[in-house]
């Protein structure tokens, strides 16, 4: 390995400031390379792509990774309202015109996702391409109620799970502050109860999220369990990191992500050409994922009438994919990217 390979592997970290919002953000690859911006979900960080950004730069893509509007060393607000995806999309726009680009191929996870559609289908003139993992097109981004109506009734009758795997949403909705306080009780032990693997029992039976609202909160409103952790998903080192970020921040930013449905679902009836997506567009699902379960449910189905040039792939993984399964994530975006998106390869 060269030393100026050495460079363009190395992550850096950076922050800017764009009308207000301070965004911090990890860089990897050369500046000039093809622009690739990859966006976390809950409750994560720009860390969540620390084996995507090193991959990416070592084929000569300048891959971006931000902390997102109330995560890490990114702008905390404090209202509900300041959440809501019109608000982090313009975040994401401004982003990309400080960094002197005119567009970029844009990658989500978790509600990292429906920032990307979002970006692809109100401003499809930034976004070469879209990539996620989880999270399919035309679900979260539409709101709470477009979600229910796509629960499999067949694991969750309609008596007993009202709003299906997304009863947690509810609970949000209905009792924030403790759904906070419950959380913050203990972050690390949080942190440790959130991120595991994914297990192929789980297929086809409630998911824990189903039941938050039953339970009255995800630990039953007590402190969460001590569970060990789980390194197949997070090392140590990386869990200190999210622990230190949430700890210092708090949950109500991320979760204020949960309490925009309505608003949500008014901003993506404005997305340019009803919807429907022109660009190549990558979906990654989880094979273990109970909660955005894809692969025997409808969730996903929306998708493929709005996509026109839409490629899907499964990775036998939890909710987690890209810090479980690195490697095969890695693998499909790069042959996506070289197989649908040949104008953007470097060189």
């Amino acid at each position: 390995m060269t030393p100026d390979t050495i460079t363009e592997r190395r992550v850096t970290e950076h922050r800017i400031t764009t009308a207000g919002h301070k965004t911090f953000y990890l860089a990897a690859g050369p500046e000039d390379g093809p622009m690739v911006i990859l966006l976390h979900g809950w409750p994560e960080l720009s860390l969540s792509w620390r084996h995507q950004l090193p991959c990416l730069a070592s084929l000569g893509f300048r891959a971006i990774a931000p902390d997102m509007r109330g995560y890490g060393r990114s702008s905390v607000y404090p209202r509900h309202e300041d959440y809501a995806q019109e608000k982090i999309v313009a975040d994401m726009t401004q982003l990309l015109a400080a960094l002197g680009r005119e567009r970029a191929i844009w990658v989500g996870h978790d509600w990292g996702s429906p920032v990307a559609w979002n970006i692809a289908s109100h401003h499809p003139q930034i976004c070469q391409a879209v990539a996620n993992l989880c999270v399919p097109y035309r679900s979260v981004e539409l709101g709470l109620d477009a979600l229910i109506a796509l629960v499999d009734r067949t694991v969750y009758p309609v008596e007993q799970f009202p709003a299906g795997q997304w009863e947690y949403m509810r609970f949000y909705e209905e009792n924030f502050t403790s759904a906070q306080a419950e959380m913050e009780a203990d972050v690390a032990a949080t942190l440790r109860v959130l991120f595991r693997a994914g297990n192929p029992q789980s297929i086809g039976k409630p998911s824990p999220t189903s039941r938050v609202r039953h339970n009255g909160g995800w630990f039953r409103g007590e402190r969460p369990p001590d569970l060990p952790l789980d390194e197949n998903v997070l090392t140590p080192r990386d869990h200190q990191a999210y622990a230190a970020a949430l700890a210092r921040n708090g949950f109500f930013g991320p979760n204020s992500w949960y309490m925009n449905h309505a608003n949500n679902g008014d901003y993506a009836k404005t997305a340019v050409n009803g919807g429907v997506l022109e660009m190549p567009a990558l979906f990654l699902a989880a094979s273990y994922d109970v909660t955005c379960e894809t692969i025997t449910s409808q969730l996903a189905a929306p998708m493929a009438d709005y996509c026109r040039n839409l490629t899907t792939r499964t990775v036998a993984s939890g909710h987690w994919m890209a810090q479980e399964k690195p490697v095969e994530v890695n693998a499909a975006l790069v042959h996506w990217l070289a197989t649908s998106v040949p104008e953007a390869w470097p060189g």
